[in-house]
């Protein structure tokens, strides 16, 4: 099982969505040409522009933006379909296996897609906890 290249999620916006009567602030940053490489570097990983990476980390009280967050729940919910569709592979294991009495040759790689899913829980746990 190889990790899937990230794909634009459905119904996803890089800028903020518009507000009634407009935004009638606006801030001028001066950044260092590293500090725009982090800035283009976290908001590219994030799929969201800079300005809206600069606002919703500035005003999240946890730490974490809503971006981070959905990306955070998103992959919490890939993680669940992973997970029922493993432990339907190991039922249908075991049932075959109960019957014949024999190992089923899916089961050493059953168990290692269980390992993999199981490093991406821990990953994902550790991310939800440094947030």
């Amino acid at each position: 099982m190889t990790e899937q290249p990230k794909e634009p999620r459905e119904g996803a916006r890089r800028r903020r969505a518009n507000v009634a009567g407009g935004r009638r602030h606006s801030h001028e940053v001066k950044v260092t040409p590293e500090e725009e490489a982090l800035l283009l570097v976290r908001a590219e990983e994030q799929r969201v522009s800079i300005p809206r990476l600069l606002v919703e980390s500035a005003l999240s009280p946890q730490g974490e933006t809503p971006t981070q967050r959905r990306e955070l729940l998103a992959e919490l919910f890939r993680l669940n379909r992973l997970v029922g569709s493993i432990a339907n592979n190991v039922n249908q294991i075991a049932k075959a296996t109960n019957a014949t009495g024999e190992l089923q040759p899916e089961t050493s790689a059953t168990f290692a897609a269980v390992r993999r899913v199981s490093g991406r829980i821990d990953d994902t746990i550790d991310r939800l906890a440094m947030s």
